[in-house]
This record gives C-alpha cells, structure tokens and sequence, in this order.
C-alpha cells in the first residue's frame, strides 16, 4: 500500500497569520503519526475572483488546475480558515469554487473533493475559536462539493497567546483536539485509499 498523503492548506496569507502557525503545527503532528504531509500556500496558486465567463472564455486557469492536482496526489485534506464575518474568508472560497469546475475529460465537476477525506480546523482571537467559519466550511465541502469532513474539528480560542516560541500548541488540551482531529482525518483517509 502506499505512503498515506496529507495535504494541510491555511486558508490566509497574512503575515503572523494564527491559521498559518496552526497549519504548521498541524504538519507536526502528522509528520510525528510518520504521514507524508504536505503544507502549501495559497498564495502560490492566484487566481481571479471566479466569473463563469472566464471559464468559459479561457477555461480554468492553470494556478487553479494545479490546485487541483496538488489536492488529487493526497489523500487526505485539512484547511485551517480564518474566520470573516462569521464565514469563510474570499481567498479560500474562491480556491474552493475555481477547483470544482477544474476536470479531466469525463470526470465529473468536483471529482477530486469526492475522492479523499477532509478535516477542518480555524484559529482565532476570540472566545469561539472561528467555530462560525467551520459551520460555513463543512457545509460547502460536504453539501456544496460532495466531500467527506470528518467529525472531530479544530476550533482554536485566543489564538494570539496559544503558541510557544517552537510554534508548539502551549495547552495540552488544545494540542490533545489537534492530534485527535489528525488522527480521525489519517483513519478515514486510509479507509478511502
């Protein structure tokens, strides 16, 4: 059988971003579960605000086809979003929308979310952990593209004061969420190898 794959994507691009440190720390405990796991920027895959005119004019473009693929070689997926006004900020949703109408000749919209298991996880400031973004989150992967989201999800309070100097989770309880939501995304994964 073949090496189980994760792809961790954050959802922000910022400078300091709490998502970002959480991704990494995310990559940690993977890497610790002895995973291959990938951590990737979406800030090296831009792409224009999604317009089905351009689709239709130029076809997806190739930041949003290689997108695609990257997510396609693993088998699992977590994206770690921050939260803008209680949902999902632009630059992830429109990553989401431009990879659904990405496609080989005869696949179906969306294939690639269909195919390998999701988990999800927001890190912020507030009380709530960005619990509001992964309601919206869950509901256009599971609904809107037809992915598998594992239940166990990271919600990460007062994310300024939650990492150390080593980027390492400072409360056992939140590194304890972390590695359980990691540990279900590697055992759905497998099972849908």
């Amino acid at each position: 059988m073949a090496a189980l794959k994760i792809l961790v994507i954050p959802g922000s691009v910022r400078t300091g971003s709490y998502n970002a440190q959480l991704a990494a720390a995310a990559i940690k405990e993977l890497v610790l579960a002895d995973v291959d796991a990938t951590l990737i920027s979406l800030g090296d895959y831009p792409l224009p605000i999604y317009d089905g005119d351009l689709e239709v004019n130029s076809g997806a473009p190739k930041a949003a086809v290689d997108l695609k693929n990257m997510i396609g070689a693993h088998h699992g997926v977590f994206i770690v979003s921050p939260e803008y006004n209680s949902s999902v900020p632009p630059l992830l949703k429109n990553a989401i929308d431009w990879v659904t109408r990405v496609r080989e000749r005869g696949e179906p919209l969306g294939q690639v979310f269909r195919e390998r298991a999701f988990a999800i996880g927001a890190a912020s400031n507030g009380k709530f952990g960005g619990v509001r973004v992964l309601m919206a989150l869950r509901q256009i992967l599971m609904l809107g593209c037809g992915a598998t989201v594992v239940p166990k999800q990271v919600a990460l309070s007062r994310a300024a004061e939650a990492f150390d100097d080593m980027g390492a989770l400072k409360d056992p309880n939140d590194a304890d969420l972390l590695r359980g939501a990691m540990r279900q995304l590697i055992d759905v994964a497998q099972r849908m190898m």
